[in-house]
């Protein structure tokens, strides 16, 4: 399974280095920035969507012609467009949650911002959004992007991951920690 994901991750990383450096190239960061996050979106929201990528029973044209019409139906650049058209016809369609990846990690990249994922109890509010991010912003010393999603699993509190750290403020895992030093008493 690691082997795999290796594969799609260098997959992937081929096709978006070249897709950002040409549309970096034509000046189209931002506008490219703005489509992968409706893409994500698109990709996210429909379980076709993601069959299509995946499926053996989808040849090359049906994926290619799929793919476009998606393409066309967003508004997608022809840049980008073009790349997902190919991609369907070496059949490296599985690879597009981790093209997703390596263009917004190459866009924050150009653009001197880190994302910041954050998984919390409940929605947060455009205030506590702004506060995080501030907050998040002035210990990284880069911009920060929030990627928040809702996880009612947790209880209350937070995970926020930034770049290689986390920090855990979850009641789930305090109450999993009060949990493990209970066993260690009795």
């Amino acid at each position: 399974m690691a082997n795999s994901a290796s594969i799609s991750a260098d997959i992937a990383g081929r096709y978006a280095q070249a897709l950002f450096d040409l549309v970096r190239d034509a000046g189209g960061i931002d506008t490219l920035s703005a489509q992968i996050d409706d893409l994500a979106s698109a990709y996210d929201a429909s379980a076709d969507l993601r069959d299509l990528t995946v499926s053996p029973l989808y040849d090359r044209r049906q994926q290619e012609a799929a793919i476009g019409a998606l393409a066309d139906k967003m508004g997608l650049s022809s840049e980008l467009a073009n790349v997902l058209r190919l991609m369907a016809r070496n059949r490296r369609l599985f690879a597009l949650p981790q093209l997703i990846a390596k263009l917004r990690g190459l866009i924050a990249d150009a653009k001197g911002e880190v994302t910041a994922d954050v998984v919390s109890a409940q929605a947060l509010s455009d205030d506590q959004k702004s506060r995080l991010t501030d907050a998040l912003a002035a210990k990284s010393g880069k911009k920060v992007k929030l990627n928040a999603r809702v996880d009612e699993s947790l209880i209350g509190g937070m995970i926020v991951k930034l770049g290689s750290q986390m920090i855990d403020s979850s009641i789930r895992s305090k109450l999993a920690s009060l949990q493990n030093a209970m066993k260690e008493v009795g």
